[in-house]
């Protein structure tokens, strides 16, 4: 049985002459909350109509997922993660390219950021809540070739498939980066790339440092779970893009 602790909190107070008060003592008391604690009809009534509301949106059909996606398939890279990421893009460039008249060029997501997968079938607002129950946003970092040789290099060193789009290279068989391509094109050190990526990973998250060498950062307001849920608004079908980013030697 779940035992859940509800922890009250009495704060004894003297008045000075001053009317201003101070904490003179702090007492704690555990009360223990379980399943044998009954609850209270009025409670319920007032939140049922809620609960229902909320659970008749979450439940409602946006579109149709030709296949399951699902993060545990990969060495390099899930049809999830490569999912997500297109994805992330596609609904943020318009955003980024309106406020600021410059073009994502990569996007980045982390592999344990993804927390289930999507079942193939119908899918509803409720798949991008148990995908990504987290209240991250889209963050675009702009970084020099540089550091997204560093990028690439980080995805080797961790062995993960984090989410990626818009960036192909390759694995050497001494585990480098080489043969890096931005959006199809020879990947130039001295260049300016935009990366999505989210709030947490643009401040260094997951070991990810060279998101703090970000020459500039960009908050288009736009949380990953709502461009999920946007993004199944919008297509009948997902779209799941299965082509090959990461090639090993």
């Amino acid at each position: 049985m779940k035992h859940f602790v509800l922890l009250l909190t009495f704060i004894s107070l003297i008045a000075c002459s001053s009317q201003k008060y101070q904490v003179t003592k702090i007492e704690g008391k555990k009360i223990g909350i379980t399943e044998t604690q009954q609850s209270k009809t009025e409670i319920e009534n007032y939140i049922k109509p809620y609960r229902e509301h909320i659970d008749k949106d979450l439940s409602e059909v946006l579109a149709y997922n030709p296949e399951t996606l699902d993060k545990s398939k990969g060495e390099w890279q899930t049809n999830i993660g490569c999912f997500l990421a297109d994805i992330t893009i596609e609904k943020s460039n318009p955003i980024f390219q309106k406020r600021e008249n410059k073009t994502i060029d990569i996007c980045l997501l982390n592999h344990g950021g993804i927390r289930t997968l999507i079942p193939k079938g119908n899918v509803t607002a409720r798949n991008a809540y148990e995908v990504m129950p987290f209240e991250n946003s889209a963050i675009i970092v702009a970084l020099k070739g540089e550091q997204i040789i560093e990028l690439a290099n980080h995805i080797i060193a961790e062995k993960k498939p984090h989410p990626l789009s818009g960036l192909n290279f390759t694995v050497s068989k001494d585990l480098k980066a080489t043969k890096l391509l931005v959006q199809g094109k020879p990947l130039e050190n001295d260049k300016i790339y935009y990366v999505a990526t989210s709030d947490y990973l643009s401040n260094g998250g997951d070991n990810m440092a060279f998101f703090k060498k970000g020459i500039e950062k960009f908050d288009i307001d736009y949380k990953l779970r709502n461009i999920m849920i946007d993004y199944f608004k919008d297509v009948d079908t997902l779209k799941i893009n299965n082509d090959v980013r990461i090639i090993k030697e």
